[in-house]
């Protein structure tokens, strides 16, 4: 990475008219340049990035807070650097080029500025692309009903998603309405017209942003998180109306996604939601990336998925949801995936070393069995 991070991008210059380039602008069109994810820079380190879910160190040298803050003040308002003096932190949305944009946090530490800023990707992956199933084409060709990916931060829901929607925007004459908190990829209307809202740039909070979404006259909805009981009942409520709903939620499975929505109500109200979940769910998909042996490859998916059927349905309505993963081994041929499978898929395929895959797996020991073909039910 060396040299490169001294370098300059015109087009960066240009956009920026007569005012001489932000200095940042080489750290930015580095993180372009690699096709990083996420610039760091805190005073008196080494400015890092991060690529394949690692952080890399630049070449650069080490930045006194000084240069740090002229740097970030450059490619701030007046009114926003009087801000960030006041609160100690600030969220900026900052376009290098029309198509390269970075949502921004500053945010003071130590009494020195840092910054890390995640690179908004105008390069919207394909199913090839990130090795995900070809059930996901007609898990995206649902026209109505409600779509959730589960995982933990970082764990590529957002991708997966947005490879779901950019399939949609290809094939769907329709209205795409995305709330998200950052906005992480950058659509361009095809045959879908989409409005993507951002939290704390376009609109105040995701209550907000709720509130008004229904009367935006919305086909397809993105809610970036099921953070709470009014961001769930707001993708049922528009599910159920005839929507197509896509959300994540955290949660380390499938059906332990059913499980944390539950746990945002009061037992009282949990029949209730688990007739929603059971009338509207079209699949639950859990997914976590996993280091890749495959050279220029840096992470796969693995992915356990869970899609509506008359058993899921059964099971969910009867709160069986600790047996709803033998229920999704049962019906694979159906698409449904369970995760060890895929684990074993992976290291058979040769995309993964089995110390990862054993790493990853939930039940380690029934992986094993499984990789030297003995099942367990």
């Amino acid at each position: 990475m060396g040299s490169e991070v001294q370098t300059s991008n015109t087009e960066a210059q240009a956009s920026t008219s007569s005012r001489p380039t932000p200095r940042l602008h080489k750290f930015f069109d580095l993180v372009t340049k690699v096709e990083g994810s996420d610039l760091h820079i805190k005073a008196d380190a080494v400015p890092r990035i991060r690529k394949s879910g690692k952080l890399i160190q630049t070449t650069s040298p080490a930045l006194s807070n000084t240069e740090v803050e002229e740097m970030v003040e450059e490619i701030l308002k007046p009114e926003q650097w009087a801000d960030y003096k006041r609160r100690g932190s600030i969220d900026v949305a900052y376009a290098v080029t029309l198509t390269e944009r970075f949502r921004i946090n500053i945010f003071r530490q130590r009494g020195l500025t840092s910054m890390a800023a995640r690179r908004i990707n105008p390069k919207i992956p394909n199913y090839a692309q990130l090795n995900l199933p070809s059930i996901f084409e007609k898990i995206a060709d649902h026209e109505q009903g409600l779509v959730i990916l589960a995982g933990i931060t970082g764990s590529g829901k957002s991708t997966t998603i947005a490879a779901m929607l950019q399939q949609v925007n290809e094939k769907r004459s329709c209205h795409i309405v995305t709330i998200e908190d950052p906005i992480e990829y950058l659509y361009v209307d095809k045959k879908s017209f989409i409005n993507q809202r951002e939290i704390g740039l376009d609109v105040e909070s995701f209550e907000l942003a709720i509130k008004y979404m229904m009367r935006e006259d919305p086909d397809v909805i993105l809610i970036g998180e099921m953070r709470d009981r009014n961001t769930f009942q707001a993708a049922v409520q528009a599910a159920e109306t005839g929507h197509m709903v896509f959300s994540t939620i955290h949660a380390s499975s499938a059906p332990g996604a059913i499980t944390r929505i539950l746990e945002l109500f009061p037992p009282d109200m949990h029949l209730n939601i688990r007739q929603a979940i059971a009338a509207n769910m079209k699949a639950i998909v859990f997914q976590k990336l996993v280091p890749s042996i495959k050279p220029g490859v840096g992470r796969v998916p693995a992915l356990e998925i869970m899609l509506t059927s008359p058993s899921v349905t059964k099971y969910i309505l009867e709160g069986r949801e600790n047996e709803l993963s033998s229920v999704i081994r049962g019906e694979k041929g159906t698409g449904m995936i369970d995760f060890n499978d895929m684990l074993a898929e992976l290291v058979e395929k040769e995309m993964v070393s089995p110390k990862e895959a054993y790493a990853a797996s939930p039940n380690a020991d029934e992986l094993r069995m499984r990789m030297k073909g003995i099942r367990t039910n």
